[in-house]
């Protein structure tokens, strides 16, 4: 399908803390002038017959006449928005402070407040009006939320709150959401394959279907693949989060995805947020989100990128629909589209994470806590749904890991025991599982001898994905017909056992809007998942 010119861009609202501060923004300088009717009749600026209070007049006099000195180099209607800003919220300081000698003009009252100052909008502090200082840059820039504006720690912190008891009166959490591999996959139309053409595949996309799920970004040369489930799946999430979309992708191609998964603009608004946007390079955080960290949950399939935050972290399958991106990740099989095949939506991975997202929502707004909601932490509400995974189960590896590497220092080991199971270095009466690759070695050996159950890694690797107990006998540990096997399936284990990402690779990746990053070695093509089906 080809993406419609007309479709609307995110445009900011009154629905979270950064639509709530573009909002209070545009609305301090569209009714300003009003408040500036209103100070020219106001008797508390008008001069008095004493000799100190015309003193103290004279000293605001210069004070206001230095500010305006330093800022000359603006433009008169800049300056102008500037002073009303001002009395704006001279007024607002004035009503918190109602018994606080209002000696002196509203500049110098004003003046006194700053700094710190809150933030900045286009160059100029939002309270004070004073031009922001080249060398001294504070604060956070949030390109996204406007243009030009940079806040300070202070004033983040205050819509953080402001936002939190907004969502918790609304019975909601915050969502960030992925875009590549996690809701979609892209491809540029260089990059598509010969099958794939062949099969008819940007005559299927250029097709004005509003139903459908794939689709050209004639613009970028791109196609575009929805996940199959993705639009049930936010119009329910979005009954019980707040949404973001967090891609390394560039500014663009994310706004044009974001008018595919969110046409009428109802899910989103202005909360897109770019490889532009990041504070940190190749690196996500939740210090470009105005919302606070204890109620905030991460969709990716991409942990490296969020080193601060793998607490808020919901680790997603890849999703793998086009040829270039299997063998972007190494995968020599054919794709889905060139299968003609795709997930299923009823169970798919989108449908999986979207029953865990209802019971994360579920629990944490349980009535039956007498924990108060403000104290929550929906870290700890997925740290413990995490863990009854794998609960009841003690596991043992097999040359899983390499000789020289400490066992507990290995990802898959890890994630065996965050998921709730038990990981033991030597075998007893209680182990139930033991985790190999070969069926070859004295602990398989010893498995199959004293009926426990012999399973292949990516058992682990699928239970958390899939957020519970995958069945054993899906993931059988194979007898190897040489050696060259062995190797292969040891090196393939090794990876996912470290799970580790070249920065490098993230890097190239991040220039390119269509494949947004890379990480640990996948678990299996989705061509090679049973939930696929054909079309």
């Amino acid at each position: 399908m080809s993406l419609a010119a007309e479709s609307p861009s995110p445009s900011p609202s009154s629905s979270s803390g950064s639509d709530d501060f573009a909002a209070l923004l545009d609305a301090e300088l569209d009714l300003a002038s009003a408040v500036d009717s209103a100070s020219a009749g106001d008797p508390s600026t008008s001069p008095t017959s004493s000799d100190d209070e015309e003193d103290d007049d004279e000293d605001a006099v210069a004070d206001v006449e230095t500010v305006e000195q330093s800022s000359r180099v603006v433009t008169s209607s800049t300056s102008a928005k500037r002073r009303k800003v001002k009395v704006q919220y001279q007024d607002r300081e004035t009503a918190i402070r109602p018994d606080e000698d209002s000696i002196g003009s509203s500049e110098d009252a004003q003046i006194k407040i700053c700094p710190p100052h809150p933030g900045y909008f286009g160059g100029l502090c939002f309270r004070c009006g004073k031009r922001q200082d080249e060398e001294d840059v504070p604060g956070v820039a949030f390109g996204y939320v406007h243009k030009g504006l940079r806040l300070g720690t202070t004033e983040i912190d205050r819509l953080r709150g402001s936002d939190l008891k907004n969502l918790l009166r609304e019975k909601k959490l915050i969502l960030i959401l992925d875009l590549d591999h996690t809701l979609i996959n892209s491809t540029k139309l260089h990059d598509i394959s010969a099958a794939e053409n062949n099969l008819g595949i940007q005559i299927a996309a250029s097709k004005d279907d509003p139903n459908g799920s794939l689709f050209t970004l004639e613009g970028m040369q791109m196609l575009t693949k929805l996940r199959p489930f993705v639009r049930k799946f936010l119009k329910e999430a979005s009954n019980m989060f707040e949404m973001y979309i967090y891609t390394m992708g560039d500014k663009a191609y994310a706004i044009e995805i974001a008018k595919l998964l969110d046409p009428r603009n109802v899910y989103f608004n202005s909360k897109v947020i770019s490889n532009s946007d990041c504070t940190q390079r190749h690196q996500k955080g939740l210090d470009m989100v105005l919302g606070a960290e204890s109620v905030a949950v991460i969709l990716d399939d991409t942990e490296y990128v969020w080193q601060k935050h793998k607490e808020n972290l919901i680790l997603m399958e890849r999703y793998h629909y086009f040829a270039s991106s299997c063998r972007q990740f190494g995968f020599s099989v054919k794709s889905l589209s060139e299968l003609m095949q795709d997930e299923r939506g009823s169970d798919g991975a989108l449908a999986t994470i979207l029953d865990v997202l209802k019971r994360i929502h579920t629990i944490f707004f349980d009535l039956a806590v007498e924990t108060a909601l403000s104290s929550r932490d929906v870290r700890q509400v997925i740290k413990r749904v995490r863990q009854e995974v794998l609960q009841g189960c003690k596991l043992v590896f097999s040359r899983v890991f390499p000789s020289s590497s400490r066992p507990q220092d290995q990802f898959i080991w890890k994630m065996a025991e965050q998921l709730g199971a038990i990981c033991s270095a030597d075998v007893d009466s209680t182990i139930t599982h033991v985790v190999a690759v070969d069926v070859g070695t004295d602990k398989a050996r010893w498995a199959v001898k004293n009926k426990k159950i012999l399973v292949h890694p990516r058992w682990i690797e699928a239970s958390n994905f899939r957020w519970h107990r995958q069945q054993e006998e899906d993931f059988p540990v194979k007898v190897k017909k040489n050696e060259k096997d062995k190797e292969n399936d040891v090196a393939a284990a090794t990876d996912a056992a470290n799970g580790k990402v070249k920065e490098d690779d993230v890097a190239a990746a991040a220039t390119d809007p269509a494949n947004e990053k890379d990480k640990e070695d996948d678990v299996a093509p989705a061509a090679t998942d049973p939930a696929n089906e054909k079309d």
